[in-house]
């Protein structure tokens, strides 16, 4: 659904009536030329509408500015964690991270109504209890390799997927620069590195590949500047900084400005110190707490958090929070940052740290549910360890993972777990 139906039903009636006229023998061609140039003229002028007086945010892309409108909080935490103890939490984000994907990508996109009927019809229990018995798509492919991976028949490892992509990414990132790295850094990494990205990262690729500069890349014909992919990018940035809140935003921040503006940004911010936190609290909802004080509490993303979390207090029931979500963003994207935050941040107080519940109620709510399911385990995950998350969740894996990157394609899952651990420690170091 789209905020503009009427839009959308008019412009593809009218496709339908140039498709009819140049089946018959007509020349469309220039009626095709006069529509573009409409169309081009505008995106321009949508491009400069400005919010309306009454807007009531205030919403800065600059990091400085960013943090002067941020509430008070704990910023560094200790860590009571030994080494071992540190790696098992690392290991078990990873893992969780994983298994919330592999679960999500049968049903991505799909509403939470369809997904029950899915598990009625597959027979499968719900609340789901186990990876899916059969994909409901068409396509036999994801990315590069046969679907069948992604459900409990097929599953011999954790195969290529954005959501993980993007983290292996960032272990690289922080690999090659350091906790320092710029976001000149980042753009360097996706030329070298990435051979395809979708929506907003797609948009700042192409940009990069033409020479724009990266702290541009994002601001160049791309309206998906406030959707979800920053968000997905966000856990490295938290693995690495384990109790340390404000560095993981930091380093969030100079991530998704490639390719993000506004709450777009603020997205991959929040998740990255809700998962650096959830390392070092005692319970989710502090881990929240601490990752909305992160981002601007004048912005539509901070209030759409909190806003979340009193609808959890009041209703203490998942599928009535879930039904004021879908109303509340009717229309908007299923990719964008808003919805898929809301219907993450349930997840997580609904689950009382219960892995599977965690993952199992961010996919059934349904919409962009590979992001959110990584995102859930990924936090659980990491409040938890490894050796907390039941084993029928992580063991099908064999501890391998592929992606799409450009030479680095196969990892083993303990391996990124222990490298991502390594640069835990000496980024903690600053602190202890």
């Amino acid at each position: 659904m789209s905020y503009f139906n009427n839009l959308e039903r008019e412009m593809r009636r009218l496709i339908e009536w140039l498709d009819l006229a140049k089946e018959r023998g007509a020349d469309t061609s220039a009626l095709e030329s006069e529509i573009l140039g409409f169309i081009a003229k505008a995106k321009d002028e949508a491009k400069k509408l400005q919010p309306k007086p009454d807007f009531g945010y205030i919403e800065p892309d600059e990091l400085e500015e960013i943090k002067a409108l941020r509430r008070e909080s704990p910023r560094v935490m200790p860590l009571n964690l030994t080494d071992d103890e540190l790696y098992d939490r690392i290991l078990g984000a990873w893992l969780g991270r994983c298994a919330g994907c592999v679960l999500g990508v049968p049903v991505e996109g799909r509403d939470r109504d369809f997904i029950k009927a899915w598990a009625d019809k597959l027979g499968q229990s719900y609340p789901l209890s186990d990876y899916w018995a059969d994909y409901p798509g068409i396509s036999r492919i994801h990315y590069s390799e046969p679907v069948d991976c992604f459900v409990k028949r097929g599953i011999d490892h954790v195969g290529p997927d954005d959501d993980l992509v993007y983290t292996v990414l960032g272990l690289l990132i922080l690999e090659e620069y350091g906790v320092d790295f710029t976001t000149e850094d980042v753009g360097s990494a996706w030329i070298k590195r990435l051979p395809m990205a979708c929506t907003a990262e797609e948009a700042a690729l192409e940009n990069l590949k033409k020479g724009v500069s990266p702290k541009n890349a994002a601001e160049i014909d791309n309206p998906f500047i406030e959707w979800i992919g920053a968000d997905i990018r966000s856990d490295t940035w938290g693995y690495a900084a384990p109790g340390l809140p404000e560095i993981a935003a930091e380093m969030a921040y100079k991530d998704a400005y490639l390719s993000h503006r506004r709450n777009g940004i603020y997205g991959e911010m929040f998740f990255s110190a809700v998962i650096a936190a959830a390392f070092a609290v005692k319970n989710l909802r502090d881990a929240i707490e601490m990752g909305a004080a992160e981002i601007p509490s004048t912005s539509r993303l901070y209030e759409s958090i909190v806003e979340t979390i009193e609808w959890v207090d009041k209703d203490k029931d998942w599928e009535r929070t879930c039904g004021r979500i879908y109303e509340k963003y009717r229309g908007m994207s299923i990719c964008h940052v808003f919805n898929n935050t809301a219907l993450t941040i349930p997840a997580l107080l609904y689950s009382d740290g219960d892995f599977e519940r965690a993952i199992a109620l961010a996919v059934m709510g349904g919409i962009d549910t590979d992001c959110n399911g990584a995102t859930a385990g990924s936090i659980v995950g990491a409040a938890i360890g490894a050796k907390n998350i039941p084993n029928k969740w992580v063991e099908p894996f064999n501890d391998r993972l592929t992606t799409y990157l450009i030479d680095s394609k196969e990892h083993r899952i303990t391996d990124l777990a222990r490298r991502t651990w390594e640069i835990a420690k000496r980024c903690r170091a600053r602190f202890d």
